[in-house]
C-alpha cells in the first residue's frame, strides 16, 4: 500500500479516539486498519483473534498457502497486497467451476469444492454466511484443516451460527463478533495481517 501524509494523520485521529486498549501491538494494527477501512469504531471491540491466530496466519502466508475466499470484491481487495509480497495464489468461490447446486448458494459450493482441493489453506470468507457455515461443517467433520479461518460476514438470520461455532473450532480464526461486518472488514484483516508478516518474514 502506498501511504500518503493524510493516512498518517488519519491513523493518528484513530489512535487518540482509541485511547488505551488490552490489544497486542499486532492485534491493534489489524484493528485500526478495519477501523480505517470503515469509520467504525465499534470494530475495537467486535474484531477478535483465537489463540496464536496471528502467528499461524503469517507462517502460512510466507509459505505461500493458497488463500480461498468468497466472493470477487475480496479477491480483489487483497490481491495487490499478495503480489507486492509473497505472491499466494489465490481462489473465490463464487468463481470456482463446480456442477450445479440447488441446495446451497454459489459461493457456498464454490468454497466448498476449492476447499476439497485446498484443505490447509487460509480461508477468507467475507460476506457468505452460508460459506462460512460450510467452512465450519468441514471444519467440524475433520475434512478441512485450516491454516487460518477470517469470518465478518454480516449475519441476521440465525445471528452468530457459523460465527460462534467457529469460535469452538480448534483452528486458528479472526472474526467479527456479532451481526456486523463485510468484505472490507475482511480485506483490512488480512491486508494488514500480509503487512505484519512481511515485515517478519519478508525480504
Amino acid at each position: 500500500m502506498e501511504w500518503h501524509i493524510t493516512d498518517a494523520q488519519s491513523l493518528a485521529i484513530i489512535d487518540r479516539e482509541i485511547g488505551e486498549h488490552c490489544l497486542t501491538p499486532a492485534e491493534y494494527e489489524i484493528v485500526r486498519q478495519v477501523i480505517y477501512a470503515t469509520a467504525d469504531f465499534e470494530y475495537q471491540h467486535l474484531v477478535k483473534f483465537s489463540d496464536n491466530a496471528l502467528q499461524a496466519g503469517a507462517t502460512a502466508l510466507a509459505a505461500r498457502a493458497t488463500v480461498v475466499v468468497d466472493v470477487p470484491s475480496l479477491q480483489a481487495g487483497i490481491f495487490p497486497s499478495l503480489c507486492d509480497t509473497f505472491a499466494n495464489p489465490i481462489y473465490c468461490g463464487v468463481e470456482a467451476i463446480t456442477r450445479p447446486q440447488k441446495t446451497k448458494t454459489q459461493a457456498a459450493w464454490g468454497v466448498e469444492t476449492l476447499a476439497k482441493r485446498y484443505p490447509e489453506a487460509i480461508f477468507v470468507i467475507g460476506e457468505s454466511a452460508t460459506a462460512l457455515d460450510t467452512i465450519v461443517d468441514l471444519i467440524e467433520t475433520e475434512d478441512l484443516n485450516p491454516a487460518l479461518v477470517i469470518a465478518t460476514p454480516a449475519v441476521f438470520i440465525d445471528a452468530n451460527t457459523g460465527k460462534s461455532r467457529l469460535q469452538n473450532c480448534l483452528v486458528p480464526h479472526i472474526w467479527v463478533e456479532g451481526r456486523k461486518g463485510n468484505a472490507i472488514a475482511a480485506a483490512a484483516i488480512f491486508n494488514s495481517l500480509v503487512r505484519l508478516a512481511w515485515q517478519a518474514y519478508g525480504s
